[in-house]
């Protein structure tokens, strides 16, 4: 309960610091849409407790605002690495040897996490998320360069181990 009362008091000042007012009626409106918008979307941001989702530990916020930084950084140079090898390819430095589909495990990612991981990898140039397979558990990635399936699957784990997963289970 704690939880939905803290997002909803932070999506209803998110909304008078949009607005610009703290009139009582903006206020009151932003509490009822902030209320409207948890109980709609509030299993997709919590967990949904009847699945056994929100049993798993998850971080807390103040490790999620500290992981952030070193998230965003290592996103950030995945994208230099990325345009760097699409630079080498396009200008014919490097061969475009064998581009392909590699098949990455989900794992313990949470749907949002698996958002995450698909948006990360779909703005580094080089990879893009073609589709998640729920069936099989895997995110099909296109890669550039997959001429080794296995050290695509562990770059992928090992950045969502390292830093998407203290931010983004």
């Amino acid at each position: 309960m704690g939880r939905y009362l803290l997002a909803a008091t932070l999506l209803t000042l998110t909304y008078a610091f949009v607005l610009a007012s703290f009139d009582p009626w903006d206020l009151l409106l932003g509490g009822v849409l902030s209320a409207a918008l948890l109980f709609v979307f509030g299993n997709s941001v919590f967990g949904d407790p009847a699945s056994g989702q929100g049993r798993v530990r998850r971080p807390g916020l103040l490790e999620r605002v500290a992981a952030f930084g070193p998230f965003a950084a290592a996103t950030v140079w995945a994208i230099i690495e990325g345009t760097w090898e699409v630079t080498l390819v396009t200008l014919h430095l490097r061969k475009l040897e064998s581009p392909g589909v590699v098949a990455v495990p989900v794992g313990e990612r949470t749907p949002t996490g698996v958002a995450v991981s698909a948006l990360v990898t779909t703005l580094s140039p080089g990879t893009f998320l073609v589709d998640v397979d729920e069936d099989r558990g895997v995110m099909l990635i296109h890669t550039i360069s997959a001429r080794d399936p296995d050290a695509v699957r562990e770059a992928h784990q090992q950045f969502y181990r390292r830093y998407q997963r203290k931010v983004f289970p």
